[in-house]
């Protein structure tokens, strides 16, 4: 395969260039948290235990300009915010349940137990 440019970013593969979108260690979370529908982030916040403030905000502005997630913020006092996935992500859903199900079954074979 030939490598290509893009956003000034040489990249090697089309499995390099979907990892730019989804990969990364908070990036799959978020998207797994709101795969079920929009979340303020407060509930966002609260269903990714171990990610800081910081880190949420960098990755779901990074997510918004990769058009993988939308924010929505509605008029109201205090102002809400909502994070919904696009089309775009929810076509990176099956692909990060296979990965997820290669990630138990590497697990297993580590003997490394894996209860949800």
């Amino acid at each position: 395969m030939n490598d290509f440019l893009y956003n000034k970013r040489i990249f090697y593969s089309p499995v390099e260039f979907a990892m730019a979108h989804i990969g990364g260690t908070w990036k799959i979370p978020i998207l797994n948290c709101l795969r079920t529908g929009a979340l303020r982030y407060g509930d966002l916040k609260k269903s990714i235990p171990h990610i800081s403030h910081k880190m949420l905000i960098t990755q779901l502005r990074e997510l918004e300009e990769k058009n993988m997630v939308t924010r929505q913020t509605f008029q109201e006092k205090p102002p809400r915010v909502e994070y919904q996935l696009t089309a775009k992500a929810e076509m990176a859903l099956p692909v990060i349940d296979q990965l997820a199900e290669y990630g138990i079954s590497l697990m297993k074979e580590a003997g490394i137990d894996h209860t949800p």
